[in-house]
């Protein structure tokens, strides 16, 4: 299985801060947004992902991440000219996703909970041997901003309801989709909505209307935060920033996971904690070196 991360748009609602640089390399916290969405993906244990970017910020993500290797990954990046949507990025990135299955994620996403990790696996291990959708849906107040799901009286996923006037339920599907390889030529049929897009929930309806489509509810214990205003954004730093000083351990921390997974070595480590050096991050990634679990 392959990954895409989104991490284009024009990131309007974050003017004037986004006309200097793309949200998804805003510092969040102490870390660079975009670490939030590859660690779900490494996670995952996805090591092929492509970044979906715009061409002034193409630069800046391959100064902060080079071509993966030094994380163990294999990073290419391409080039989204105008946004039309989420399930853009399936067509955008057909070339790179080739015979094999995908995850998309978009690029201002964070997860967090206990066993997502094992949840992830099998999320993966579903599309890879039984082909269709998995999708993860999640509580939230507002539902009338989100593609919200309808299920029957046996909790069966029947349809997705884009931004309705009356939802269905009280769950929002996530920004992290698990895709067979059919993905691409249903993303290809697509028409551009009313607000002149190609709707991720179109290609997701597609799957459920041919049984073809999993889930699983995000539930107590699971936060799922979306950055795409300043408001967010600070709701995401508070979040992390209490999680990681109660715990003393970081999230999204994709040179961690790349050496705790095995994806790099001691040595790959060392090469963060001199790159980082003076900072906490540099001393935090000392004490994983020295105690790795």
């Amino acid at each position: 299985m392959k990954g895409i991360i989104l991490a284009g748009g024009y990131g309007t609602r974050l003017r004037p801060a986004s006309l200097a640089v793309i949200k998804q390399l805003m510092p969040v916290y102490d870390k660079p947004m975009i670490f939030y969405p590859l660690s779900i993906l490494m996670l995952s244990e996805i090591r092929d992902i492509l970044i979906i970017t715009t061409t002034e910020s193409v630069q800046g993500f391959k100064n902060l991440l080079g071509d993966g290797r030094r994380l163990g990954l294999k990073l290419s990046y391409t080039i989204q000219k105008t946004p039309k949507g989420i399930a853009q990025a399936l067509l955008i990135g057909r070339n790179f996703i080739k015979d094999d299955s995908v995850a998309l994620i978009l690029g201002d996403n964070i997860f967090y909970g206990a066993y997502l990790e094992r949840i992830l696996k099998e999320a993966r291990e579903q599309v890879e041997e039984n082909g269709g959708a998995y999708l993860f849906c999640y509580r939230v107040n507002d539902p009338t901003r989100y593609g919200i799901a309808k299920f029957d009286k046996a909790n069966k996923l029947v349809e997705i309801v884009e931004k309705p006037d009356k939802p269905p339920s009280s769950y929002a599907i996530t920004g992290l989709y698990f895709y067979d390889n059919y993905c691409v030529k249903a993303a290809s049929k697509l028409k551009p909505s009313k607000r002149g897009e190609l709707e991720i929930t179109d290609v997701n309806n597609w799957y459920i209307e041919n049984q073809k489509a999993e889930y699983t509810l995000l539930g107590r214990g699971y936060a799922w935060l979306d950055m795409g205003t300043f408001q967010s954004m600070l709701d995401a730093q508070n979040f992390i920033e209490t999680i990681e000083k109660r715990q003393g351990l970081k999230i999204g921390s994709v040179e961690e996971i790349a050496y705790r997974k095995g994806f790099i070595g001691r040595s790959g480590l060392e090469y963060f904690i001199k790159l980082y050096e003076g900072s906490e991050y540099s001393e935090y990634l000392k004490g994983v070196l020295n105690d790795k679990d």
